[in-house]
């Protein structure tokens, strides 16, 4: 028997399908599961629920349990091979554990390959980030988070209404820049590393029709 893409765990299964049995024709509808970006070091993913006869010949179809189908596009499989969707033991949704991570894109900065969201530097960033930054740049939907750090580099995405913003670098260099280095003095560089040419965001959702 082949390796499955994408298994599900008891608790997964269960959830889905008591969201599954909300939707109208439960029975056509399958759970598919996608890679729809990345931030940094991980992948973005896009679940929602659409009819399984929509799969192409090249997706992955799997049936992990009785009346309950998963659909991995063919774009996403080498991606997702190997991944286990649980549930969150802090809010109660649902959570992919994927072994895999994504190539390095092209012209990424020096370093970001590296940088991780662990330890107590890593913290205390998204602290100062969550308790300072954000609360004063909501005003014009705006958003920051941290995507990890290596060595006095951190490297943060903006959102929102700063992602393509043409303030941007000012926000960055005269607001959060220095909101990061006042609270972690071990920071000496801080660097956007948002698309912002394409001002969209991933998102995540129930329902796809």
């Amino acid at each position: 028997m082949a390796e499955m893409v994408l298994e599900l765990s008891e608790e997964a299964k269960e959830l889905v399908r008591s969201v599954l049995a909300e939707e109208s024709d439960p029975e056509s509808l399958a759970l598919w599961v996608e890679v729809a970006g990345q931030d940094g070091t991980t992948y973005n993913y896009d679940v929602y629920f659409q009819a399984a006869a929509d799969a192409g010949l090249l997706d992955v179809v799997e049936n992990v349990a009785p009346g309950l189908r998963v659909v991995v596009p063919q774009a996403s499989v080498d991606s997702l091979r190997g991944s286990r969707l649980e549930v969150s033991s802090d809010d109660g949704g649902l959570v992919i554990i994927n072994p895999n991570s994504p190539p390095s894109a092209p012209g990424a900065p020096e370093g970001f390959e590296d940088a991780t969201l662990e330890g107590e530097l890593a913290e205390r960033i998204i602290a100062i980030l969550a308790d300072e930054v954000n609360p004063a740049i909501a005003s014009h939907g705006g958003r920051a988070d941290l995507v990890g750090v290596t060595g006095s580099t951190a490297f943060v995405r903006l959102s929102g209404g700063c992602q393509g913003c043409g303030l941007a670098a000012v926000t960055l260099s005269q607001g959060i820049e220095v909101s990061i280095r006042e609270g972690a003095p071990e920071i000496t560089e801080v660097i956007d590393v948002t698309d912002h040419l394409s001002g969209t965001n991933p998102y995540y959702q129930s329902s796809k029709k």
